[in-house]
């Protein structure tokens, strides 16, 4: 007989602003359970918290500035706290997540053009700092942390300019046909801690050792080898698997895999080296890679198109393309999936739908019409999958306009 599924939390953010306010946002906490059971598009019951109550409080108090956009979520290795990145005003909060109290408000430097962002805020694997992608201030910026000690402060000296920086080839970080904006996405730590897989909006990527002060790059690599707006990336059998995907101005359409190896870096390393592999490359119309996901024994892997409303799903051994897992259906005809977190058993993959009027990303990428949390039943050990359920989200204004778009999303191991 199957043991019991150890218990867990699905948390989920919506970045729209709090009702009535220019800032804030909304978190949800699900019991898993009722997620895994979940059936049809019913509302199934959460632990609602404003952002825009105790944690803008907090950030006014010690920023002088409310938070705005809760954007990207993830927990410290031990699953004692959250960190929460606000993209839109730079902001980045750390949650003791028992409590679910606040614990700390910190918030980025100005960078290009005086801009403050934190698309991401990445803890690292041995809990001793937090990684933060300043995008639009093209910054990669970290912050010191003690969780136990609730200690939490920037590391000033470690700050990488990615708009004025020399890579170790001697070209510009940031120069038109080479890498031509450096906004940094999404940081990615492998699990030893060695490497951050940094994605650049306009595309290119740097590999960086991520505690060395400054933080040093160590592997650079040029827009036409790596394609823009990569965020999502997993590891998986000795490999760093990254996507880019569609979603602005000047790169509106991709969908993009690249398998990166977990060592042979080295500023002495002439540029894109070493190869990354292509995985999968589709730069046809109406396509955009976004959230990844791992399935259970590292068998799978899951990138999602939010245009599409898809899963493309991989063989991580092999890089073979197993399955396209439809998500429009009888529950939705335009989900529009961001980003998936897996239930500890490894057969639901929770993932956040957006709203009809998206605040992140090109619009035409971003839509959806059911924003909520879509719950996914996984089978044929990970090659495949179903949407069983979604539990809607919603925040309505004053006019009766749907607000609502879920971004963030995690599972928290009890």
């Amino acid at each position: 007989m199957a043991s019991a599924e150890p218990p867990f939390e699905v948390w989920a953010v919506d970045q729209s602003n709090t009702n009535g306010l220019t800032y804030g946002g909304t978190l949800y906490i699900y019991n898993g359970p009722t997620l895994t059971g979940a059936h049809g598009v019913n509302q199934v019951a959460a632990e609602v918290i404003d952002i825009g109550g105790e944690t803008a409080a907090l950030c006014l108090a010690q920023t002088g500035a409310n938070p705005v956009r809760p954007h990207m979520l993830f927990f410290n290795a031990a699953h004692t706290h959250a960190v929460l990145s606000f993209v839109a005003s730079g902001h980045v909060v750390i949650f003791d997540a028992a409590t679910r109290a606040p614990v700390a408000c910190l918030r980025t430097s100005p960078g290009a053009d005086g801009a403050q962002q934190a698309h991401a805020a990445v803890p690292a694997p041995d809990d001793s700092y937090i990684l933060v992608a300043n995008q639009n201030g093209k910054l990669l910026e970290r912050i010191t942390t003690d969780y136990a000690a609730g200690t939490f402060a920037w590391d000033h000296a470690a700050t990488l300019n990615l708009a004025t920086c020399i890579a170790p080839s001697g070209d510009p970080c940031q120069f038109p046909h080479i890498r031509s904006d450096n906004a940094p996405i999404c940081p990615i730590i492998d699990a030893s801690g060695a490497h951050g897989f940094i994605t650049l909006r306009g595309g290119g990527l740097f590999v960086v050792d991520p505690a060395a002060t400054p933080i040093q790059i160590v592997g650079e690599y040029d827009e036409a080898t790596v394609h823009g707006n990569g965020c999502g990336g997993v590891e998986a059998q000795g490999s760093m698997f990254i996507d880019s995907g569609g979603g602005t101005a000047a790169n509106l359409d991709q969908f993009d895999v690249y398998r990166f190896p977990l060592d042979g870096y080295a500023p002495t390393n002439p540029a894109n080296t070493p190869p990354p592999q292509v995985v999968f490359a589709d730069a046809s119309p109406d396509r955009d890679a976004h959230g990844t996901l791992l399935t259970k024994h590292a068998r799978t892997l899951w990138v999602l198109d939010r245009i599409q409303g898809v899963a493309e799903v991989f063989d991580v051994q092999t890089n073979a393309h197993l399955s396209t897992v439809d998500l429009k259906g009888p529950y939705s005809s335009d989900p529009a999936p961001d980003l998936m977190a897996m239930s500890p058993s490894g057969n639901r993959i929770f993932v956040t739908f957006r709203g009809p009027t998206p605040l992140s990303g090109d619009p035409h990428a971003s839509v959806g019409s059911t924003p909520g949390v879509g719950v996914i039943h996984v089978t044929q050990a990970g090659k495949s999958g179903k949407l069983k359920a979604i539990t809607p989200i919603t925040n309505k204004d004053g006019a009766g306009v749907e607000r609502a778009d879920p971004h963030a999303i995690q599972v928290r191991r009890l």
